[in-house]
């Protein structure tokens, strides 16, 4: 099995989920199309790793919820077990600000501040996110699930995504402050 796949199980063994609900779980730790997940699925039904009920749906064609089974957390229990393979990192900002001295410092302030951007908005959503599992684990702010909680896994990585987006964006604000001044906007001559 690949890691997608024990992906899914791992997103399995906390609740029943659709499809469709799985790829939008997974994204943020794995970049996964329907292409993909579907099949998969299909697959580790055919295993005995995961079952399917069916659901009515009105205006919608019904659709099939997941669940693991003992097999699939037994699968997942081993896995675990396993040692990791190294982090991947794909970033194309990141060949970018190699070579960032060709640009002009506008450009490379926008490019930069762009970043800066999207690392605001992933604050935003992870705080959203640990205010949520908060709530349903009702922990206090400074409190932090037991491990063998059904949240400890998730409070533990919505963690990390705050950590890691904070450490980005306090780059990012530090790569513009050593930018040289943009230039000033000329004015028309009359």
């Amino acid at each position: 099995m690949n890691t997608l796949s024990y992906g899914l199980l791992s997103l399995l063994s906390l609740n029943p989920q659709s499809g469709y609900d799985l790829m939008h779980r997974i994204q943020p730790f794995w970049p996964a199309k329907h292409s993909q997940i579907y099949p998969l699925l299909s697959c580790l039904e055919k295993e005995g790793l995961v079952q399917f009920e069916t659901v009515a749906q009105t205006d919608k064609p019904d659709k099939k919820v997941y669940s693991v089974t003992e097999s699939g957390r037994d699968a997942l229990r081993k896995w675990l077990s396993e040692p990791t393979d190294a982090p991947a990192l794909r970033d194309a900002l990141m060949l970018k600000i190699f070579c960032i001295s060709l640009s002009n410092p506008d450009a490379a302030r926008a490019l930069i501040e762009e970043r800066a951007g999207y690392y605001r908005c992933k604050l935003d959503i992870f705080k959203e996110k640990l205010e949520t599992i908060r709530e349903k684990a009702s922990l206090e702010e400074e409190d932090a699930p037991v491990f063998g909680s059904p949240y400890f896994g998730s409070y533990v990585l919505v963690q990390r995504a705050l950590s890691s987006s904070r450490s980005d964006l306090n780059w990012c604000e530090w790569v513009v402050s050593l930018l040289p001044p943009g230039k000033k906007p000329e004015t028309e001559h009359l």
